[in-house]
């Protein structure tokens, strides 16, 4: 059972979603203001698989994470402030301002480990699996990839680890199609991940489309799955950074697409109805679809107000 099976209601979904967004548009603003000396990776457009994985977690679950990590760590946190102080490297934050961004972590809310080493988390979580396992328990481990992570070897090694060890463990891809500047289509082949899971015996789910409702109810169905059978299984999330612009250089008058990877999304502003993009690249738009606009509006208001009131 989930800390709370209160909290997986749609509406505690809804919220979690945009207390997760509005978390982000206040860094973005203090980015945009220069008040952190580290680089920050927003995750702005990723809100629905990190709530859902948030969600699903039980206390005893664990959670290994990558340089971008801001919307895993918001969603996990009960506290905003102490995240802001770790961001500042003061000694009130979650590490005494030790750790920073890319390698933010919450023990105490099962953020057990947090890599800016890429792919670094994959093969750590596997330890942390093994771990559980032997300290007993009804236990799952959560680990956060990307598209260009799994490249590496480590993601399949922690996979087969996972596997022969039958250790219940959920890699979470989260596809944005990008590495830097570069797109999926320019760097490598395909990579057919349901066909990879397939070959080391995992379960598979794809998401996609930004319903965290639904993301939720089948991010905790997999990992009670998971637990039941023992071994690894892969959610592919596919999703968009959001937060890019395009800019008029001499070589592009008409502009070039700059695509948004870390410091402040200079175009976003912390509205009181914070979506971005009117599309399914939006978890926030999404959730347009499923709640009556007056009351999704309102809870977005409280937010918006407690948020941005109480925070120095």
């Amino acid at each position: 059972m989930r800390e709370d099976d209160r909290r997986n209601t749609a509406e505690t979904v809804a919220k979690e979603v945009l207390r997760v967004r509005f978390g982000q548009l206040d860094i973005n603003e203090r980015l945009k203001n220069k008040e952190f000396r580290i680089p920050v990776h927003l995750a702005l457009g990723h809100e629905a698989i990190a709530v859902a994985v948030a969600l699903a977690m039980t206390p005893d679950d664990t959670l290994c994470l990558p340089h971008r990590n801001i919307h895993y760590n918001l969603a996990r946190a009960t506290d905003l402030g102490p995240e802001l102080a770790e961001l500042r490297l003061e000694n009130g934050g979650l590490a005494g301002g030790t750790l920073g961004s890319m390698n933010m972590a919450n023990p105490g809310r099962g953020i057990v480990y947090t890599s800016s080493i890429l792919g670094n988390d994959l093969c750590v979580s596997a330890g942390v699996a093994l771990a559980g396992r032997l300290a007993g328990g009804a236990r799952v481990g959560f680990v956060v990839t990307g598209d260009g992570a799994m490249e590496e070897g480590s993601f399949s090694e922690a996979m087969l680890f996972c596997k022969s060890f039958s250790l219940p463990t959920v890699f979470v891809v989260e596809n944005n199609g990008w590495s830097l500047a570069t797109r999926i289509e320019e760097r490598r082949a395909p990579i057919d991940v349901a066909a990879l899971a397939a070959a080391y015996g995992a379960a598979y789910l794809k998401l996609e489309g930004n319903d965290a409702c639904a993301y939720a109810e089948k991010v905790a169905a997999l990992r009670d799955r998971v637990l039941a059978d023992g071994g690894p299984a892969v959610i592919e999330v596919m999703l968009t950074t959001l937060g890019s612009w395009t800019q008029p250089t001499p070589e592009f008058p008409q502009g070039k697409f700059i695509n948004y990877h870390h410091g402040a999304a200079r175009t976003v502003s912390p509205d009181p109805w914070p979506v971005i993009c009117e599309d399914a690249t939006d978890p926030v738009h999404v959730l347009e679809t499923r709640f009556a606009l007056d009351r999704l509006h309102g809870i977005a208001g409280a937010l918006h107000r407690k948020l941005f009131r109480d925070l120095p």
